[in-house]
């Protein structure tokens, strides 16, 4: 980096990095963004639990699909619903990431120095995960993303698949009011039928689903830390 660089050109820099990091729905483009969106059928029944991915700082979103298999620019169960844009300054990378690298600096041993942008980050967790089986109740979307968050530092690291399920919960922004139909439509059908058909005898087989489902990260997270890779 030139320390020493012109001050017109450092205000080139800030512009194109904020023009980069505008958020364009149709595009499919979320800059330094986690996004998240209902997965079939499990959505249905408990709706705070979906699919998520993380993307770069073009926008280009990554997620983590399948065994051996990080989705580029595809994001695996339809258009993200929900995002939360992540502040750099709340991460311990360089605040001006790849204007400040050459190509041939991307392909450099990064063991030997630190990790300098998001894009970085990102690149260091997709390599890991390309050769990490997939199981959704073991090593997941969420695995995939609490890693790249505690490589990127975000807030000192220490993320895990459930505070970063209830970051996504609390924390994110809705994309659109058709994001909220979509997420919340299904669970009120089934529910309503549901309750409709078997009544008590329904309610009573959804709260023992969601407190397994949810007991089992729970219990994979704080008190059986190597069941819940990351």
């Amino acid at each position: 980096m030139d320390l020493n660089a012109d001050p017109e050109d450092q205000m080139m820099i800030e512009r194109s990095v904020s023009q980069t990091m505008q958020i364009d729905p149709r595009r499919a483009r979320f800059p330094c963004c986690i996004v998240w969106t209902p997965l079939p059928v499990i959505s249905w029944l408990v709706p705070f639990i979906g699919h998520i991915g993380i993307c770069r700082e073009d926008g280009v979103i990554l997620d983590f699909a399948g065994p051996n298999f990080v989705c580029v620019d595809n994001f695996a169960f339809g258009a993200a619903t929900r995002y939360l844009q992540i502040s750099k300054e709340k991460c311990c990378i360089s605040p001006h990431p790849s204007l400040y690298r050459s190509e041939n600096q991307y392909g450099e041993d990064e063991t030997e120095t630190n990790i300098l942008t998001w894009d970085d980050a990102l690149r260091k967790s997709t390599q890991e995960f390309q050769n990490r089986s997939y199981s959704l109740f073991t090593c997941n979307c969420h695995s995939f993303v609490a890693n790249n968050l505690n490589r990127l530092g975000f807030y000192g690291g220490g993320w895990n698949v459930v505070n970063l399920a209830a970051l996504i919960f609390l924390k994110s922004r809705w994309v659109s009011t058709t994001s909220i139909i979509k997420s919340f439509l299904p669970f009120a059908a089934v529910s309503g039928v549901g309750l409709f058909i078997g009544g008590l005898t329904f309610f009573t087989f959804w709260a023992f689903f969601t407190f397994l489902l949810v007991g089992w990260f729970l219990l994979g997270t704080y008190c059986f830390k190597n069941l819940i890779h990351l």
